[in-house]
C-alpha cells in the first residue's frame, strides 16, 4: 500500500480529510471545511507545495 488521501464528513457534515501513510498511521490531517471542493482544493496544495516545502526548526 502506498500513502494516500482520505476525503470523509465529521459528524457535524463538515468535510475533512487525512493523509496516511503507507503503514495506515494518520500522518496529517486538516480541519473541517464547508464543502467537498474545498477539501479536494486542501489536498491538492498540499501535493503541490509539500515536496519544495522548508523546514523550519522552532525547537
Amino acid at each position: 500500500m502506498t500513502a494516500k488521501f482520505e476525503l470523509f464528513k465529521d459528524a457535524a457534515g463538515q468535510f475533512r480529510f487525512h493523509l496516511k501513510a503507507a503503514n495506515g498511521e494518520i500522518i496529517a490531517a486538516r480541519q473541517g471545511y464547508t464543502s467537498k471542493a474545498a477539501a479536494q482544493n486542501g489536498i491538492a496544495s498540499i501535493k503541490a507545495n509539500a515536496a519544495t516545502a522548508a523546514t523550519e526548526d522552532l525547537t
